[in-house]
């Protein structure tokens, strides 16, 4: 079911849940289908009809997403995205202890050629591109620290890649070398969750120019007993 923080105009934010693509090809279930049924639904459309995708995130993540209905819309959101004005707060859990009370993260990544996959590579490195992250710890606990996250790049797997190459998965994430266990352990490892959640999104509205500014609830599985001695709010 199709989760709605924000709906105006044409501008739709909605909260992804964990392993469903953002958008897929034909006859695989995606986010982008469950946005246009909505559409579909309620404004009694048949056929194809415009639907901008301005970004998107990762399958194991969730979160704020949001949504053009209009190619005017859709052209000045991806404008904001492409200015770096858009504000995104991540909050993930991740394995050991992150020592510093914050900081920032630098480094180059390259995505892996035909692989949902991105490594960091040496600066000189002439397939890396820059990538930077900001972070402060909400909450430590035995094993695991608890972060807040603004990205001022957007790289495939960033957060992912930057956090795992400093000892520091995200819990669930045994793609980048988690070992652990987050939510649901579906038999389909595609279907399981990770603790990386987009928490807000703000940016202006693109037909009034007013400030919008979104928080998307946490899933269960960020409640769940193992995670309550970080006082994680939902």
């Amino acid at each position: 079911m199709l989760s709605i923080l924000y709906d105006d105009g044409p501008v739709l934010v909605v909260n992804k849940p964990p392993g469903l693509l953002t958008q897929a090809p034909n006859g695989i279930d995606s986010l982008e289908l469950w946005v246009r049924d909505f559409y579909r639904q309620r404004e009694r459309l048949e056929g194809n009809f415009y639907l901008g995708i301005i970004h998107r995130l990762d399958r194991p993540v969730t979160g704020s997403i949001v949504w053009g209905r209009n190619l005017r819309a859709t052209q000045r959101l991806a404008k904001q995205f492409q200015e770096r004005t858009v504000g995104k707060t991540y909050w993930a859990v991740v394995e050991g202890a992150v020592v510093e009370d914050e900081g920032t993260w630098r480094d180059h990544l390259h995505k892996r050629h035909g692989m949902a996959q991105a490594i960091v590579v040496p600066e000189d490195d002439p397939r890396g591109k820059h990538a930077i992250l900001h972070y402060r710890v909400r909450g430590r606990a035995e094993g695991k620290t608890w972060l807040e996250i603004t990205l001022e790049t957007g790289r495939t797997h960033q957060i992912r890649v930057q956090a795992a190459s400093r000892g520091h998965a995200v819990l669930g994430d045994s793609q980048y070398g988690a070992t652990t266990p987050f939510g649901i352990q579906h038999e389909d490892e595609r279907a399981r969750q990770i603790a990386l959640h987009a928490r807000s999104l703000s940016f202006r509205h693109p037909m009034r120019d007013e400030s919008v500014e979104v928080t998307a609830p946490l899933g269960e599985a960020w409640l769940a007993p193992k995670l309550q001695d970080l006082n994680i709010n939902a």
